[in-house]
């Protein structure tokens, strides 16, 4: 099993971040944490990298349930969706919640994953 899903998209770097945030936005995510790897890679190491951008998609809802069900699953927590630029092409990727939580054995999980799982995935069929 993959542990993500993702597809190539035809649009800028900048467009294809503002298409996954405004999609996210719709399946009921926002946006907890945006981490631009270039820019950090810039500023600490001083190398230049490919445009990468690490979103931290939070579903409210979903991750409440989620930490009702698992008191330490916030370690898996948020969602992390990529966007990247490579070789003139924008790839958008997802992690696949079924298979980070088959590292945690809680059985009230395997649902809520399956959910978060077909939302994530609309999002980036929809791109």
């Amino acid at each position: 099993m993959s542990y993500y899903f993702s597809k190539t998209i035809e649009a800028s770097f900048d467009e294809a971040v503002a298409r996954v945030t405004e999609e996210l936005k719709r399946e009921g995510f926002g946006i907890l944490t945006d981490i631009d790897v270039k820019g950090t890679l810039k500023k600490k190491l001083d190398v230049d990298f490919r445009n990468y951008r690490i979103l931290g998609a939070c579903n409210p809802p979903f991750a409440h349930r989620a930490l009702q069900a698992e008191d330490k699953i916030g370690a898996m927590l948020p969602c992390n969706v990529i966007v990247q630029e490579s070789g003139g092409k924008v790839e958008v990727a997802a992690i696949d919640p079924i298979a980070s939580m088959q590292a945690v054995e809680n059985p009230a999980l395997q649902d809520l994953a399956e959910q978060i799982r077909a939302k994530l995935k609309k999002v980036i069929d929809s791109l």
